[in-house]
């Protein structure tokens, strides 16, 4: 594929629109509705969010994780805490998380603080995860240089036996953030590329809302 066939790629957004009188009073509700929607129409893991941390000093990074619950209190996952994301929120805990439902011509941005989950939530989830998750969170040290795919396999091979009849327990590293909203965004294609851009702005006295231009 050439730079030009990449220019000529393009398509219309006809799906739908969003009004003013779509919104909820709380952005949490009309999330609620456009999770169960994507949900509803089969997406490939509707929970997949994209999330993005910087350093102290600015440096972005971003990468997909799953969305694990979401509550008035915030959005959830987990993940190793020595990970560069996991230093990089322990260190400067504002980060930007992104829904991308691409075939409902949707996307969620959601910007806010992440705080580390509790240790007694950390262990009820790590419990709840397949064996074989459980297995790959002892071998894995996210993010650490590795000499290749055979120390992995040696790795998780050790870990597995060494724990061979026996409970998982949570490693130490491993741990979860949530996210507190600020600020939310609601985006939905239309033609001509005059999206709907609908945002909630956090303040003292309750959510704003706000249209942007496309």
């Amino acid at each position: 594929m050439t730079s030009d066939d990449l220019a000529s790629r393009r398509e219309d957004y006809a799906r739908g629109g969003l009004a003013e009188t779509d919104l909820t009073a709380d952005p949490l509700d009309l999330f609620r509705r456009w999770y169960a929607d994507s949900a509803d129409a089969g997406l490939h893991e509707p929970n997949a969010m994209a999330v993005a941390t910087a350093t102290p000093d600015g440096a972005p990074s971003v990468r997909f994780v799953l969305l694990k619950g979401f509550s008035p209190d915030g959005f959830v996952f987990y993940t190793n805490l020595t990970s560069r994301k996991g230093h990089e929120l322990l260190a400067n805990p504002r980060c930007a998380l992104l829904f991308p439902w691409h075939p409902l011509e949707r996307q969620v941005r959601v910007e806010g603080h992440a705080t580390e989950l509790p240790r007694a939530d950390v262990d009820a989830y790590f419990a709840s995860r397949p064996r074989g998750s459980q297995l790959g969170a002892w071998a894995s040290h996210q993010s650490t240089v590795v000499s290749g795919r055979a120390e992995l396999d040696a790795e998780y091979a050790e870990v597995a036996a060494r724990f061979d009849g026996g409970e998982v327990p949570t490693p130490d590293e491993w741990g979860g953030f949530r996210v507190r909203p600020d600020r939310f965004e609601f985006w939905q294609g239309r033609t001509g590329r005059m999206h709907d851009r609908l945002t909630y702005r956090r303040t003292e006295e309750g959510w704003e809302t706000e249209r942007l231009a496309p």
